[in-house]
């Protein structure tokens, strides 16, 4: 194993390309940072899903039973939705205030691959550009006080026969004739740059645009704990202008197309801690919407934590970008360990002269690297469209020891 200690003993990355021996005074921030972030609390009562009808054979279609159930623990104050042993399928959940949602041991809930049971469409976002789209299979928005937690599995389903083809590539599924994600991308992107308003920017049936796993947009007070989450359409952990986010104690095993781990987006006071990470793609990308888009919404996000992490397979071990149009600043990564043949890069920063932004004041020690592909730091000015924009980038104060 090589520590990224040992192969840069100190880091400084700034505007101008100096560098420094100076001990960056960032971390002195953390452990205020860290006061901030406070798990939510909720009444100690439960709400079976099997009071409500929910039959854990992984056949029978559980979908009205978590929404009753759900509904009867918020309108109560709130309390916890729990899940027993068994397999639950399903469509989508929507999480309402006060309302944490417990899987016990040996306890999935199994999610369907009929794209309708994900319908009506939803706001949301799409690769940094907000839409009206299929929901997120775990959705909530604009809720306080809300948590998935326990010991169980939530599995997406997803693969080369479900979700993943959208994506068009054959290694994925896709079958030469089939219809796949390009056209719906290209328009919704389109649809952004021309201001067309989100409320017309609608996609969901008919259309390939695949949605995140779990998605909290406009959420405060949120807490991810212990699960297990597998086989992911894309991005399995989005939170979205959300603030005080703890996600920890998590394993993410998908390997699918576009398939993060943990994504927070123009999102604030977020910690990420001893989770595990073996993903098709990015562990962690932090993000702040996408071009004309990110720019009009322009929220960053702001206080990164993440600390004893395991990353295995992976496109980048922590990541900020590409969408990062609205900026990040104050990302802290300490005490995690990134190793693996698959995994290509430790840090990675993604941008162009069409995203813009701003990326400032990123803090990385006691990592330990072992194998990586590509590079323990890469920074890309070019990634995607390339350098055809007028937004220059600024990517300052990264300081890894």
């Amino acid at each position: 194993m090589i520590a990224v200690a040992a192969l840069l003993p100190l880091a400084v990355i700034s505007s101008c390309g100096a560098t420094s021996n100076e001990t960056p005074s960032g971390w002195a921030q953390l452990p205020e940072i860290i006061s901030r972030i406070t798990p939510p609390t909720f009444p100690a009562r439960d709400f079976p899903v099997t009071d409500y009808h929910a039959v854990g054979d992984g056949q029978t279609d559980c979908t009205a039973a978590f929404e009753q159930a759900i509904r009867a623990c918020s309108e109560s104050g709130g309390g916890r939705v729990l899940v027993p042993q068994g397999v639950f399928l399903t469509g989508a959940i929507h999480l309402k205030p006060n309302v944490n949602l417990h899987l016990t041991r040996n306890a999935t809930i199994l999610f369907s691959k009929d794209p309708r049971k994900f319908l009506p469409v939803v706001y949301t976002r799409f690769e940094g550009v907000e839409c009206m789209n299929y929901s997120p299979f775990i959705y909530a928005y604009d809720v306080d006080n809300i948590a998935i937690t326990g010991s169980g599995t939530l599995d997406g389903q997803a693969g080369n026969d479900a979700w993943w083809p959208w994506k068009g590539n054959a290694d994925d599924g896709w079958k030469s004739g089939e219809p796949h994600q390009k056209n719906d991308r290209d328009k919704l992107f389109q649809m952004a740059e021309a201001g067309v308003p989100v409320a017309e920017r609608v996609f969901g049936e008919d259309h390939y645009l695949r949605p995140n796993f779990i998605q909290f947009y406009k959420c405060t007070n949120i807490l991810i704990d212990s699960v297990t989450i597998k086989r992911s359409p894309m991005w399995e952990i989005h939170p979205v202008l959300s603030e005080n986010v703890i996600v920890q104690n998590v394993k993410i095993i998908s390997h699918g197309p576009n398939n993060d781990g943990c994504n927070p987006e123009s999102s604030k006071n977020v910690l990420i801690r001893n989770s595990y990470f073996d993903t098709g793609d990015d562990c962690i990308a932090i993000k702040s919407g996408r071009n004309t888009d990110g720019r009009r919404v322009n929220v960053a996000s702001e206080n990164i934590i993440v600390q004893g992490c395991t990353m295995k397979d992976g496109h980048g071990g922590v990541v900020i970008g590409s969408e990062m149009s609205g900026s990040c600043r104050n990302v802290f990564v300490e005490d995690c360990v990134m190793d693996s043949p698959n995994l290509e890069r430790a840090l990675r920063i993604k941008t162009n002269s069409i995203r813009g932004g701003v990326v400032e004041n990123v803090y990385m020690r006691n990592v330990t690297v072992g194998e990586v592909s590509d590079a323990v730091i890469r920074i890309n000015f070019n990634y995607e469209e390339g350098d055809a924009g007028d937004f220059t980038p600024m990517v300052r104060d990264i300081y890894v020891s």
